[in-house]
């Protein structure tokens, strides 16, 4: 046996009438097709269904996969004491998976267990899958929980093949169900306000959903992701591992969003193997295809800061004047950026994989000679000491997306009116020396109240309890 079909889900509270009476009634199109797909999972008769769900236990590089024989959950978060719902765990299913996504070099399994109650983003799925058992007669399926993690889409996907070699290695039918909202700032009177990414990002997957577009799901850019305040990309990423090499009829059943949030419902019928569905192996050259473009195109002040951090990882060594003036004349760097480079400038450097951040160091006022020196050691320190990342190994290299921003001097403002997140980095300090910086034009931070709190807490500052100075900063963004 196998993956015997796979769905992916929303899951809004509202849609249990218990939650919000009546309210269910504004997505009848999701309310029908969660119906639709409860069905055909009840008359599949599945040995097991394996739920992925955002609101499961994370972690930054590690996805968890939830242990024991049964766990329990309600909506009482929600307001309601009803339904309460108890299910018993695959045991077994779950420690195959964790074996086949070790073996395949997925960091997975049992450890780090938190609140082993239900998350909602699992307690809906079962919630009609659970009604629909009882109404067809059948007997309750078992399940797995998984969480998603900060890892890329390319080891969320494996994951996703972790579970289909699984199911084969046991003998199951299994089901896979992705549960997972799309964007969640697809309006400005909804909850999260409004990203002009939103309708793009929302476009993207709905699209890939439609057509089985594995490919697709695995490609958006994080970035974009981000800034729409996606909810459940990876567990889509995940669920097409599970099909992987597998040729699927697929169906996009409904597909709504009058609360702001988009909600897709969609399914996927296995009907073959196909090897050249595998698109783990084909995001993986995309990728390499990518990152060389972009190392083409890079800005001379980030292809330094590339150079300063692969000599370092790879030989431990600094790069010296000389070799510094030797790239720039190799990349033919005009004249106005040679000039940059050699005044004194404050800058920091970013490091991402895989969409995700990698590492960040910066000075908000110069410390060496010259900019190209200041691009130098910073990069050289993103990449080895930010203290909330282990130091880049030469492996992750060739995967690593650098940003070089170059500040202008700090200016005092007199309110959060004066600050703009797109515009204008922040400064928060205290008295005591403590401080907190935050640039500007980050993915997901659109107001200056929450750029400033962000900012606050990487300084151990209590912006409401202690009194604050606050300072912006424009800069110049190199790619």
């Amino acid at each position: 046996m196998a993956v015997v079909a796979a769905f992916a889900v929303p899951h809004p509270p509202l849609i249990v009438p218990e939650v919000s009476p009546g309210k269910e009634r504004e997505i009848p199109d999701t309310v029908a097709a969660y119906q639709e797909v409860a069905r055909r999972i009840a008359a599949l008769r599945p040995d097991a269904v394996v739920v992925s769900s955002p609101h499961a236990p994370l972690y930054a590089d590690y996805i968890q996969i939830s242990d024991g024989p049964s766990a329990q959950g309600d909506f009482s978060q929600f307001g309601a004491r009803t339904p309460r719902y108890r299910v018993r765990y695959d045991e077994t299913l779950a420690h195959e998976i964790e074996r086949q996504g070790v073996a395949t070099g997925v960091a997975t399994g049992t450890l780090g267990r938190q609140d082993p109650s239900l998350d909602h983003g699992t307690l809906i799925p079962v919630h009609f899958i659970e009604r629909a058992c009882a109404e067809a007669g059948t007997t309750s399926p078992e399940y797995v929980r998984l969480g998603l993690s900060g890892l890329s889409p390319l080891e969320h996907y494996r994951m996703g093949m972790a579970v289909a070699r699984a199911a084969e290695e046991l003998g199951r039918s299994v089901v896979y169900v992705a549960s997972g909202d799309l964007s969640h700032k697809l309006l400005e009177s909804g909850p999260y306000g409004f990203a002009p990414e939103a309708p793009l990002f929302e476009k993207q997957v709905v699209d890939a959903l439609a057509t089985g577009d594995f490919l697709g799901l695995l490609a958006i850019d994080q970035d974009l992701a981000e800034r729409a305040a996606e909810c459940g990309l990876r567990s889509f990423q995940m669920m097409a591992g599970a099909l992987d090499r597998t040729t699927v009829d697929a169906e996009l059943l409904s597909h709504e969003g009058p609360f702001g949030v988009g909600y897709a419902v969609a399914a996927y019928s296995p009907t073959g193997h196909d090897p050249s569905r595998d698109f783990g192996e084909q995001y993986r050259e995309l990728m390499m295809r990518r990152s060389h473009e972009r190392r083409s195109a890079e800005d001379p002040l980030v292809a330094l800061a590339r150079a300063s951090i692969e000599a370092w990882v790879r030989d431990r060594h600094t790069l010296t004047g000389d070799e510094v003036d030797d790239l720039l004349d190799e990349r033919r760097t005009p004249h106005p950026v040679r000039a940059l480079l050699d005044v004194p400038r404050a800058c920091f450097v970013s490091l991402k994989k895989h969409g995700q951040l990698r590492g960040c160091i910066g000075t908000l006022a110069p410390t060496q000679a010259c900019l190209s020196d200041e691009i130098v050691a910073n990069a050289k320190s993103a990449s080895t000491r930010d203290p909330r990342f282990r130091p880049v190994q030469p492996d992750e290299l060739d995967d690593l997306v650098l940003d070089v921003d170059v500040l202008g001097d700090p200016e005092p403002v007199a309110s959060l009116d004066e600050l703009d997140p797109r515009v204008y980095g922040v400064i928060v300090s205290t008295e005591d020396g403590r401080r907190g910086v935050l640039l500007p034009d980050l993915a997901g931070v659109d107001a200056a109240e929450e750029q400033v709190a962000i900012a606050a807490q990487k300084g151990a500052i209590d912006a409401h309890a202690e009194p604050i100075l606050l300072q912006r900063f424009r800069v110049e963004r190199h790619l």
